[in-house]
């Protein structure tokens, strides 16, 4: 075999290693599936999420949300304890809404400009067919509404559903779909399989 068949044949067999082994944080060699980083990353999220969280169902709180300093996060649960299960089915949930850049890609984890933005467009006047589409979405998602109260879930998210129906076209349909991924209350929800 030539030097060249001899580099390529090195490339592919380093490749296809490759895809089985990585370099774990400490450099040393290790086989544990690529996944299992995603899997790991997700629990340090929930982990960090769930015990260090700001948010709250006060009114006093969803006062604040224009008063916070730029970069600042609503972060973790408003009402029970987070769930990893659930909480996993909701991020990989919402990732088909990536390219929207006004949904939130984690439901526990919100940056406090974007709420401000959809807290305010809450106030926006839809017409009678997308308003048609909003109180379906109302009457039908899982919470009765964007929240299960009215906190700042309820207004930014209640914002989120009215842009989304004008913005984008969404049916109120849609606008159930991410109300529901988007149920920051905590606990083990509905589950889906």
């Amino acid at each position: 075999m030539n030097q060249r068949a001899t580099f390529i044949v090195m490339i592919v067999l380093a490749v296809a290693f490759g895809g089985y082994m990585y370099l774990d944080a400490s450099g040393r060699l290790s086989n544990v599936p690529a996944p299992k980083l995603a899997d790991d990353a997700l629990a340090a999220r929930f982990e960090q999420l769930s015990n260090s969280g700001n948010s709250s169902c006060s009114a006093a709180f969803t006062d604040t949300i224009g008063t916070m300093p730029e970069g600042a996060r609503l972060q973790g649960s408003c009402c029970s304890p987070m769930d990893i299960h659930r909480y996993s089915e909701q991020v990989a949930g919402l990732q088909k809404y990536e390219d929207i850049p006004e949904i939130p890609a984690d439901p526990y984890d919100t940056d406090a400009a974007l709420a401000k933005q959809l807290k305010a467009f809450y106030d926006t006047e839809l017409t009678p067919e997308q308003q048609r589409a909003y109180n379906f979405a109302m009457e039908h998602s899982n919470e009765k509404g964007p929240c299960c109260c009215k906190c700042w879930r309820w207004y930014v998210y209640g914002g989120l559903g009215k842009l989304l129906i004008q913005q984008y076209g969404f049916t109120g349909e849609q606008v159930i779909d991410v109300w529901n991924l988007s149920d920051g209350c905590g606990g083990a929800g509905d589950h889906t399989h």
